[in-house]
Order: C-alpha cells, then sequence, then structure tokens
C-alpha cells in the first residue's frame, strides 16, 4: 500500500506547480472527457453531460462525427482512437492546453466481434482486446496525473456481459469480464490519491456496436437490426452522471431495460458463488452463507426508482 501511495505522490509532484488551485479557481466548469462519442451510450453520454453544465471532451474517429459532437453546445470533439498510442498523446496535449483540466474519464470504446470462441479470427480478437482493455489501459494511464489533480473520477463503461456468459460473443465476453477487474484493482490503487472509480453495466440498449462489426467483417447482421429495436440508453448516461456526481459513488452500476435481465444476471453471480463454495474442505453451509449475505446487505442502499 505504501508504494501506491508514493506513486500517487509522485504524479501530483510531476504535474505544473499550483495546478489544481488554478484550474479550480479560474474555471469551475469540470471537464470530462469520453471515448467513443460518436454514437450510441457514448453520444447519450456526451449529450447528458454538456446539457448539465459539463466541459466535454468527446473522442470520436470520423470526421462526420467530429463535426456533429462539435456543434454541441460544451463539446470539445477530439480526434481519438484509443488503440493509437499517437492520438492519446495529441489528446493530453489539447486537454492540458485547454486550461480545464480533467476531473473525469469514461473509458466508452468498444467493439463487438460475433462467432463462437475458437472460430474467432486472431485479428479480430486482438481487435476486440486492443479496444476494449489496452484502450482504457492506455487512456486511464495517460489522463491520470490530470484526474489525480482533481481528485476526480474515472468511469469505466463494462456490460452485464462481464458477469453472464453466452455463446456467439467470447471474446467480447472476455474483455467485459477484464473491466470488472480494471475497475476494482484501479479503485483500490488510486483511493489514497482521492480519486473514485466505478464501473457502470449496461444491458441491452439501442447501440450501433453490431452495426460496426457487420460493416468492418460482415457478422452480426441479425443482432444490429435486434439492437437498433432497443430502448434508447438514456438510463445508462444517467448512471454515468450519477457516478460522476455523488460524493459516496458506488463502485458498480448495474442498468438494465427490465426486470428480466437485472433477475438473469443476479442469479447468475449467485450461481457462480454455489459454484465456488461447493465440493471444498472449507465449504459454507446455508445458516453461514446467509448470515455472510445479511452481513454484506448492512449499509446497501435502496431500491432506485
Amino acid at each position: 500500500m505504501h508504494h501506491v501511495i508514493i506513486a500517487s505522490l509522485m504524479i501530483l509532484a510531476v504535474l505544473p506547480a499550483g495546478g489544481k488551485a488554478q484550474n479550480s479557481s479560474r474555471d469551475p466548469q469540470r471537464a470530462i472527457l469520453v471515448t467513443g462519442a460518436s454514437t450510441g451510450i457514448g453520444r447519450k453520454i456526451t449529450e447528458q453531460l454538456a446539457a448539465d453544465g459539463y466541459f466535454v471532451y468527446a473522442g470520436a474517429r470520423k470526421e462526420a462525427d467530429l463535426q456533429s459532437l462539435g456543434a454541441i453546445k460544451n463539446v470539445q470533439a477530439l480526434r481519438l482512437d484509443v488503440t493509437k498510442p499517437a492520438d492519446i498523446d495529441a489528446a493530453v496535449a489539447t486537454i492540458v492546453k485547454g486550461g480545464h483540466g480533467l476531473y473525469g474519464l469514461v473509458n466508452n470504446a468498444g467493439v463487438v466481434t460475433v462467432a463462437p470462441l475458437i472460430d474467432t479470427k486472431p485479428e479480430e480478437f486482438d481487435l476486440v482486446m486492443m479496444v476494449n482493455v489496452y484502450g482504457p489501459y492506455r487512456m486511464t494511464k495517460a489522463f491520470a496525473p490530470l484526474i489525480v489533480a482533481q481528485q476526480g473520477r474515472i468511469i469505466n463503461i463494462g456490460s452485464i456481459s462481464g458477469i453472464l456468459n453466452e455463446t456467439e460473443a467470447g471474446a467480447y465476453q472476455m474483455s467485459k469480464h477484464a473491466m470488472e477487474t480494471f475497475t476494482d484493482t484501479l479503485a483500490q490503487e488510486l483511493a489514497p490519491s482521492g480519486v473514485r472509480v466505478s464501473i457502470v453495466e449496461p444491458g441491452s440498449y439501442k447501440s450501433e456496436i453490431f452495426k460496426n462489426e457487420v460493416n468492418r467483417s460482415g457478422t452480426g447482421a441479425q443482432e444490429a437490426k435486434d439492437w437498433e429495436k432497443l430502448k434508447e440508453p438514456d438510463e445508462v448516461a444517467a448512471a454515468v452522471k450519477l457516478a460522476l456526481s455523488d460524493p459516496k459513488s458506488k463502485r458498480r452500476y448495474m442498468v438494465v431495460p427490465d426486470q428480466g435481465e437485472a433477475e438473469e444476471t443476479i442469479k447468475t453471480q449467485v450461481a457462480q458463488l454455489v459454484q465456488l463454495n461447493e465440493g471444498q474442505p472449507y465449504t459454507y453451509d446455508r445458516k453461514t452463507l446467509i448470515k455472510m449475505l445479511d452481513d454484506a446487505l448492512v449499509g446497501a442502499r435502496p431500491r432506485s426508482q
């Protein structure tokens, strides 16, 4: 733990003298960087944060998307591909020069590939990991000094696929399972610096992630049609806003459009608990497990409206 505290102090030491106080006094408007902001969840997060008065740096790759994002009040579009270190370095330079500092990072950019795991093409598997896992790692590493300076927030956009396991999307699910550990580890390591880390875990909401998969590799056509009919991700954006603003933000925000997805996700967690507990030398009986659950529920938040 001592090395975590020392590392945090070293990060602060490399910032310009008085950087934190200067940002807060000169520019009280908090700045948030959202990756993958061109469509779907990222676009909705960008629009809602900007409407609430945040200054949003919106990352996208295509010129048309950059133009569209830049037309939104309180938004500055950034050309940003999270797989390209040069783009990330340029984004850091732009944000430092902008003078707002950076209070929050929303790691939203993501891709999916549709195929049984053993049939997934290596290049597709690599792309999913580069965008969904390496991307958040590189972004967080690059922007940590700015976020630490403001004792800000890091929000990772995961998925209930990081808990569930289904066929035909193994690479994507592996990446989202990885984001669960990424979030927990970051939260522990950055806590001494005052930074809070959360993961928002959406269920099935309207998105172009499968449409992009069709355009890239030709698979996922049916999924693309199905996802176009889903509910708009306003609830996901609302969860991100809460994670950014709540003084005692949660570690995990599951956001699903219906009770069925909530039940499936929670039941999967319970089934995993049973599997871990059964048939090992220190197996706990039902009474003890229920007591553990009751103890864990102490202080749990009430049902949201």
